[in-house]
């Protein structure tokens, strides 16, 4: 009987995952589903508690607490534009704990069986790759080293004799149970793949790598949940991984590529471009009265949000902004490119974090067809996906890649700090075309004055 309620419990724990990871797929029910996910995953911490016959919760009961002190600092402290790296630092923490639970529970196991071990070294290996892989990630993000992508000659065979090395280690313990010593050497080959993996990986294919890392943490709960016997932890694991590569899958075909190429292409590094030959004598700056002047003419304005509204934290100029001109009458939407920013959403959260209404944000396929009917395009620190080369050179680092098509509208603002290239490198024919203006300023100063003028007008 206690069996059924426990499966039970575990099966309600389970739906509530997936309800809430559908309510994630959409701004407008995100934090409903968040709950749901929450609810769900407090069932089966509750019930694995009571179903193990815990004879001391001491340890339990102090983690809670250190955990719960942690994650309420983190949460009142860490600003939204650093949420990339905190999630970063999640994935990591995920995958570590996976790989040490999975060894501890080896040397607690006198005579494992295959099955056992087997999914000990899955956890182990994908468990320190995450954990690694994640830190390189953090510091790319953080600025604590550089973003572009650290490549040597012959990496592909290195990284693939060092996956082979952790791999073989692995059979070995299969083959060996006893030998536990060679668990805990697999871990630091995979630590070591890991890092490889991640500092090849420029900052353009950051979103990418944040929701791979996601799914490499939920594949390392899946395996120790069969380690561990635990029916909540193998769903809610699995279900994760599923999630991270289908949301991987999404950002790629977002950015025309394959996972391989964002893997292994070491896509992002910075090269030098002919910005003279594009730029020069065409570019034409303008000032926030003279695009005062613009927006109070426009009937339909279209705002562009990118990275660089995210490090400005300009997020509530632009509301004020939107507000502003909506009760004029002027119609405002927001286009939000798939990949922009540092990890998936990174612009709707920002946006929704500041009451913008969720109708209001249009992906790419529905913002597209509104640009050729629209006065007034603001684009707010975005470069690469508003750069026409994805579309004209087929030899450009983005060739291919979907963008916003801003070019289309009457006129185009960016708003820039200056005309240095994006991720990719490359510089962006945008900025020089005939209806373009650039606002050479940071983005929060620069909306802020927009307002202003405005409301002087």
């Amino acid at each position: 009987m206690k069996e059924l309620l426990v499966n039970v419990a575990y099966l309600v724990a389970a739906s509530l995952f997936i309800f809430g990871l559908k309510g994630l797929s959409h701004p407008k029910t995100a934090v409903r589903g968040n709950l749901l996910g929450a609810t769900g995953m407090l069932i089966a911490v509750v019930v694995t508690l009571l179903d193990k016959r815990i004879v001391d919760f001491t340890m339990i009961i102090a983690g809670l607490v250190i955990g719960a002190v942690i994650g309420t600092v983190l949460a009142l402290k860490v600003e939204m534009t650093a949420m990339p790296q905190l999630v970063a630092v999640f994935n990591g923490l995920g995958g570590g704990a996976s790989a040490l639970v999975a060894g501890s529970a080896l040397y607690e196991n006198p005579s494992p069986d295959a099955i056992f071990v087997s999914a000990s070294v899955a956890s182990g290996i994908i468990g320190a790759v995450t954990f690694f892989g994640s830190g390189v990630a953090f510091a790319k993000l953080q600025g604590l080293m550089k973003e572009r992508p650290i490549r040597y000659k012959g990496e592909q065979v290195v990284k693939a004799l060092v996956a082979g090395v952790a791999l073989l280690l692995g059979v070995l313990l299969v083959l060996n149970p006893s030998m536990l010593s060679l668990y805990w050497i697999m871990l630091a080959v995979s630590s070591v793949l890991g890092v490889l993996l991640t500092i090849a990986i420029g900052g353009a294919d950051m979103p990418v790598v944040i929701a791979l890392l996601n799914s490499y943490s939920g594949l390392a709960a899946s395996a120790t949940g069969f380690v561990l016997e635990n029916n909540a932890l193998i769903i809610s694991g699995s279900l994760v991984g599923a999630s991270g590569i289908i949301l991987t899958n999404l950002m790629c075909k977002a950015m025309n590529r394959s996972l391989l190429n964002v893997l292994f292409g070491g896509f992002g590094e910075v090269k030098a471009g002919p910005e003279d030959d594009i730029y020069e004598g065409k570019v034409k700056a303008t000032s926030p009265e003279e695009v005062a002047l613009l927006l109070e003419g426009a009937r339909r304005v279209v705002i562009v949000p990118g990275y660089g509204m995210a490090v400005a934290q300009a997020q509530y100029a632009v509301r004020d902004l939107f507000n502003l001109l909506e009760s004029r009458g002027t119609e405002v939407d927001f286009a939000i490119h798939p990949v922009a920013g540092r990890m998936p959403g990174h612009m709707n959260v920002l946006l929704a974090e500041v009451d913008i209404p969720y109708e209001k944000m249009k992906e790419l396929e529905e913002a597209n067809p509104l640009f050729e009917q629209t006065d007034v395009v603001i684009v707010i620190g975005a470069n690469d996906v508003v750069n026409p080369l994805a579309q004209t050179d087929p030899k450009s680092p983005i060739a291919g890649m979907p963008v916003l098509e801003v070019w289309k509208a009457k006129t185009v603002v960016v708003i820039k700090r200056s005309l240095s290239p994006g991720f990719a490198g490359i510089p962006n024919p945008l900025f020089a075309m005939d209806n373009t203006l650039m606002l050479f300023a940071d983005a929060k100063k620069a909306v802020q004055e927009i307002v202003n003028a405005l409301k002087e007008g």
